[in-house]
């Protein structure tokens, strides 16, 4: 007999403003344990030095997590030039020292160079796996390893301030599998100097916007509210939220329960939509299933059990 899993069935995506100092982990678990939810999971992983868009599913949004975490981003970020850390951060201890300090005009023309398609060696403090443990866990261990470099799409940059000589403020675009902090230390060497990442917002991951996110203060105020349950509840968006980038199919009722059931179902007559790639199918306004259309046949690769 299957254990049952504690907690509430809650389904939905919130974009939750993570603050400085709680990693993404921490913050899954805060918030699971906020809403009572059986479920919960993260879209893109924020350092505990970033703040900003997490992007956080509950229940069966947790299905859509690979859509989310293939959505561009966006970030707004702070360059201290003059010093190379070892997590390429201000978290980490200081291994370099440079007395360059470069012009705004330096950083104006060194940005072009940085988009595009690129190559980038990841931060040695990185989540990324080198022979089954993480990369961090071996630095802090002080271990010797190389990581390789890994394509990053970058499809721009913009120098929007410089508080003083030493520092410099980026907005960033960009796609899955960037690191911020490379993008900095490598812009300190093509500079001619050393560099790291003081501050580091997301303000965007996929459809989910700084605009809407929610901090944990206002989420615990909510919480505590009169409406509380129904309070928290209210500001979650819909489990097909992650899928906005891809086309929807509306299934009649007997269709989405054969999609339930894992089985393929034929787009017929005249009026059927001409589609091929990923979709997502809903009946009544609820979310079915994603899959594959193919020679006008939808295939479900995964279902969803909403309530209706």
């Amino acid at each position: 007999m299957a254990r049952r899993r504690k907690g509430l069935p809650v389904h939905g995506w919130l974009i939750f403003d993570k603050p400085k100092g709680m990693t993404s982990t921490q913050a899954v678990t805060r918030l699971r344990h906020l809403y009572g939810a059986q479920k919960a999971g993260h879209a893109g992983t924020l350092d505990p030095l970033a703040t900003g868009v997490l992007p956080v599913a509950f229940g069966e949004a947790t299905k859509t997590v690979p859509f989310a975490v293939e959505g561009n981003k966006q970030y707004c970020f702070t360059v201290r030039f003059g010093a190379a850390t070892d997590t390429d951060d201000a978290e980490g201890a200081i291994v370099a020292r440079s007395d360059v300090r470069p012009t705004r005009a330096d950083i104006e023309a060194a940005l072009p160079r940085f988009v595009g398609e690129i190559s980038q060696v990841p931060p040695r403090y990185s989540a990324l796996k080198v022979g089954g443990s993480r990369a961090y866990d071996l630095a802090r261990d002080d271990q010797d390893f190389e990581l390789a470099p890994r394509r990053a799409l970058i499809e721009s940059l913009e120098l929007i301030g410089m508080p003083d000589p030493d520092r410099c403020v980026i907005e960033a675009a960009c796609g899955k599998g960037t690191y911020v902090r490379a993008l900095a230390r490598d812009l300190g060497v093509a500079l001619g100097s050393l560099a790291h990442v003081t501050e580091l917002r997301r303000t965007r991951v996929g459809p989910f916007a700084e605009e809407a996110a929610i901090s944990l203060a206002k989420l615990e105020e909510l919480g505590h509210s009169a409406a509380g349950r129904d309070a928290l509840l209210g500001v979650l968006k819909p489990v097909q939220t992650a899928l906005d980038d891809i086309p929807a199919l509306a299934v009649s009722g007997q269709d989405a329960a054969r999609l339930k059931r894992g089985q393929p179902v034929l787009l017929r007559g005249r009026d059927a939509p001409i589609l091929k790639g990923p979709v997502y199918a809903t009946s009544r306004g609820s979310l079915v299933a994603v899959g594959e259309v193919s020679q006008g046949e939808l295939r479900p690769t995964r279902v969803f059990n909403l309530p209706g």
